[in-house]
């Protein structure tokens, strides 16, 4: 994982704010996020396979993600609401998408959503691959970004 890998995902969730939310994020600073760290009450999260592997997890207080759907969707939706989970990982969706088509060269495929709702859950992602934490402020609350991604090839040519 590279700086620029990072930042691919820290200007999607700037754009997705931008335009979809009609807000602003402030990125704190990335951290390594310890392997047994809690998660907020929401979580949603998508696997990547290819030439790059590994998991994007967007991570928010109950609160801010009810927030945050409703300026998505123009709707106030519970966490128990039905339709909850599935704007959660819409957001999760546009994110890692929009910084997939930034890996240039590479062949990148993302998994469907999958969204965990609970408190301090915990997320846990290959252990051969470190995961960055980037801590996030918006006018809807605090959550975090969290990136874990290996590219295999080069791994392996290093391993030769």
């Amino acid at each position: 994982m590279n700086a620029q890998q990072i930042r691919c995902f820290l200007e999607s969730t700037e754009n997705l704010f931008s335009t979809m939310l009609s807000s602003q994020v402030e990125f704190g600073r990335p951290e390594l996020e310890p392997r047994d760290a809690k998660h907020h009450d929401v979580s949603g999260i998508i696997a990547m396979s290819g030439d790059v592997e590994g998991t994007i997890c967007l991570s928010f207080p109950t609160a801010t993600a009810e927030r945050l759907v409703c300026l998505f969707t123009g709707m106030e939706l519970a966490s128990d609401h039905e339709d909850f989970a599935d704007a959660i990982g819409e957001l999760v969706n546009m994110v890692s998408g929009n910084a997939q088509a930034q890996f240039e060269g590479k062949h990148v495929t993302i998994s469907c959503p999958s969204v965990v709702i609970g408190p301090e859950h915990q997320v846990y992602g290959r252990k051969d691959v470190i995961c960055i934490q980037i801590p996030c402020e918006t006018d809807a609350g605090d959550f975090t970004v969290e990136v874990s991604i290996r590219h295999p090839a080069a791994q392996a040519a290093e391993a030769a």
